[in-house]
C-alpha cells in the first residue's frame, strides 16, 4: 500500500550517492503511486531501475543547483530586490506566513520546538498585465504610457525544516513524487480512450484526486489542510479495489511503459529554468539595468501538463516569524 509519509531520500550513511536500497524503495514507491498492480508482470523492477536512476540524477541536480535561501529578514525589506518584488509589504510577508497551514502544522509540532530558524520553499504564481501609467524621460513626465506589471500571488510554502539540507532532500522527494503524479494522469488520460475500461479509470482518477489532496508534488491541492490518515485509508480502498478488477499483461505492460517514459524522460516532463527579470519598486518591467530597476534572478519550475511556478528557498529565524493568531478568524477575515 502506498505510504504518503515514507521518503525515498532519507539521510544514508553510505559513500554511494544512490545505495541500491535507495533505488529498491523509488522502484516500489513509483509502482504504488501509479498501478500497484505492475508487480505482476515478471521484471518490472528491471525495468524500471534505469528509468529511476534517471529520475533521480535529473532531479538531485535540480533541487542542489537552487540558490541558498533567501532570508526574511525584517531588516531586508526595504533593500532586498526580490522581498520588494514578491511581496507587497512587510505586513503582506507577515500575513503569508502566518496563514500557511505546512508552515502552522510544522511550528506547532513538539518534533520541532528547539529549532530558532526554519527554512522552506516559498512558491508563487506571477502574473504579467498590460496597463498605462506615468514614465519619467529625462526631466520630461509622459503620461499613458503602455507598461506591463508583474505582480505575485497564491503564496505558500512547502517542506519546512530546522536545516537547509533537510528542506532539500524533502524537496527532492517531492520531485520525485511529482513525476509520479505526471505518469499516473498519462494512464488515466489513456483509458479516457476506451470505455470498455471506464471503472478502472473511474478508480484511477480518484487515486489522482486523493494524491492531489495530500499535497504531492508541487500542485496546490486542496485549501484546506488534509488528514493524511483518512487519505491513507481512501487510498488503501482505491488499491483495493482496483486489485480486485485484475488486469492483462498487455495493459499492465502499457501502464509500465507509461511510468518508464515520464521516469526516463525526466528533464522534458518536469523542469527548472532561470530567468532574468527586471523591474522597479512599483512592479513595473524595465527594459535595462539602471539606478530604479531591481534585476530579480527567478527560479522557474515547469512541467509537461504546462504548469509554471517561482520558486524560491527562503529561511527565517524563528523570533522573527509573526505571532500565532486564531486561523480561522484570519481566514475568514483575508476571505471575507
Amino acid at each position: 500500500m502506498l505510504q504518503l509519509f515514507q521518503s525515498i531520500f532519507g539521510s544514508s550513511s553510505h559513500d554511494t550517492p544512490y545505495p541500491d536500497e535507495l533505488i529498491k524503495r523509488a522502484i516500489e514507491r513509483a509502482v504504488d503511486a501509479t498501478d500497484p498492480r505492475l508487480r505482476a508482470l515478471s521484471g518490472y523492477q528491471k525495468k524500471l531501475r534505469a528509468a529511476v536512476v534517471h529520475a533521480i540524477d535529473h532531479i538531485v541536480a535540480l533541487v542542489d543547483s537552487m540558490p541558498v535561501p533567501l532570508e526574511l529578514s525584517r531588516a531586508q525589506f526595504t533593500t532586498d530586490p526580490e522581498l520588494i518584488a514578491y511581496f507587497a509589504s512587510f505586513a503582506h510577508a507577515q500575513e503569508v506566513l502566518t496563514l500557511d497551514p505546512k508552515l502552522n502544522q510544522w511550528l506547532t509540532s513538539p518534533d520541532n520546538a528547539a529549532a530558532g530558524h526554519v527554512v522552506m520553499l516559498l512558491l508563487m504564481e506571477q502574473y504579467e498585465r498590460q496597463v498605462f501609467g506615468i514614465e519619467l524621460e529625462g526631466d520630461m513626465l509622459r503620461r499613458e504610457v503602455a507598461q506591463t506589471t508583474v505582480n505575485f500571488a497564491a503564496h505558500r510554502l512547502v517542506d519546512p525544516a530546522g536545516a537547509e539540507e533537510t528542506t532539500r532532500r524533502q524537496l527532492k522527494r517531492r520531485a520525485f513524487d511529482h513525476l509520479l503524479t505526471l505518469a499516473l494522469a498519462r494512464i488515466v488520460d489513456a483509458h479516457a480512450e476506451r470505455t470498455e475500461l471506464e471503472r478502472e479509470r473511474y478508480l484511477l482518477r480518484r487515486k489522482c484526486t486523493a494524491l492531489a489532496a495530500g499535497r504531492w508534488g508541487f500542485g496546490r491541492g486542496s485549501d484546506t489542510q488534509p488528514d493524511l490518515h483518512v487519505l491513507q485509508r481512501q487510498l488503501a480502498e482505491i488499491e483495493s479495489q482496483l486489485k480486485a478488477l485484475g488486469a492483462g499483461p498487455g495493459l499492465l505492460k502499457a501502464h509500465l511503459d507509461y511510468v518508464v517514459d515520464v521516469l526516463s524522460q525526466a528533464e522534458v516532463n518536469f523542469w527548472s529554468e532561470r530567468s532574468l527579470l527586471l523591474v522597479d519598486r512599483r512592479g513595473v518591467k524595465q527594459a535595462r539595468v539602471s539606478a530604479n530597476a531591481l534585476e530579480i534572478d527567478l527560479t522557474v519550475l515547469r512541467n509537461a501538463a504546462g504548469r509554471r511556478l517561482v520558486a524560491r528557498l527562503v529561511g527565517i529565524e524563528r523570533m522573527e516569524l509573526p505571532p500565532p493568531r486564531d486561523l480561522l478568524r484570519a481566514v475568514e477575515r483575508y476571505l471575507g
